[in-house]
């Protein structure tokens, strides 16, 4: 057997103990390797299992018992309409990949003409009323039954991380042929730099658990281009930069911080990249 492995960071705020942190990275990091190991195929039924599985083996998981107030929900929803801020209008066909709840998505029905929420599964709380612009798309992650080039704005968050590598391209050249001549595709993800940002946080340098990669601006910028999207705006600092010069100084900022100590890389990134928003603009199909 195994020794457990050595806590690395502070967790005195997560209200867990340390028994109970080390029991999740353990189950999480061999779930997560059973998915890394999977074919496509094999994910497309393995991907529930796990989760089931890692709650059942994880009673004490966040998401078993999280509960937000009323405003901590608000707070969350504005946060992201935040980032749509410019980017949406009463023209605009909306769609969000991965909506989970669907609380964003039927907020921004209130300001667009139609959106789409696309999951793989229906997570919205029971009787929850949806507005009459909404449309709830299920799909298996990689076949989008829609039309090509019917949307304005994509989004997704908190959901880049989570793909395994395999799925990264289809996943891409999904939204790319889901968006109009001149639509974007703005997306929120952790930054490589200030993680791990799952629980293998308390206990590696790397991601290990259900995050299969965490990213960099530079990372995001290259894997836009190589998918047909031809310009990324950065959104740092609660403000959109539409200027090429703003994404040169943020990878510059990157490759000054990559040189540096682990450690001091980290630290610094605490407040200069807790994560990645970008905006991957498609002028043409």
């Amino acid at each position: 057997m195994f020794p457990n492995p050595p806590i690395i960071r502070n967790f005195s705020k997560t209200g867990r103990t340390a028994e109970q942190l080390t029991n999740h990275y353990i189950v999480e990091k061999e779930l997560a390797d059973q998915v890394r190991r999977s074919t496509r195929k094999e994910r497309q039924l393995l991907l529930p299992k796990v989760y089931d599985e890692l709650f059942s083996r994880v009673p004490d998981h966040p998401r078993l018992h999280r509960r937000e107030s009323p405003d901590a929900s608000r707070q969350s929803v504005n946060m992201r309409l935040k980032i749509l801020t410019g980017l949406i209008s009463k023209d605009t066909i909306f769609l969000e990949i991965a909506p989970g709840d669907c609380r964003l998505a039927c907020s921004v029905a209130k300001d667009v003409a139609h959106v789409y929420a696309a999951d793989i599964s229906d997570q919205r709380a029971k009787q929850a009323e949806m507005p009459s612009n909404f449309e709830l798309v299920l799909f298996d992650g990689f076949h989008l039954d829609l039309p090509p080039a019917f949307a304005d704005v994509a989004f997704s968050y908190q959901f880049l991380e989570h793909l395994h590598p395999d799925d990264l391209g289809p996943h891409m050249d999904l939204v790319a042929r889901a968006l109009k001549p001149g639509g974007v595709y703005v997306l929120d993800t952790p930054h490589a730099f200030s993680g791990p940002h799952d629980i293998s946080r308390y206990f590696s340098n790397a991601a290990e658990g259900f995050h299969m990669h965490e990213w960099t601006y530079k990372e995001i910028a290259i894997l836009g281009r190589k998918h047909g999207f031809d310009r990324m705006s950065v959104y740092r600092f609660g403000v959109r930069w539409d200027t090429p010069l703003a994404l040169i100084v943020t990878c510059f900022a990157e490759r000054i911080l990559r040189i540096m100590p682990e450690k001091l890389r980290w630290r610094i990134s605490q407040r200069l990249f807790s994560g990645v928003t970008a905006c991957l603009w498609r002028t043409c199909q």
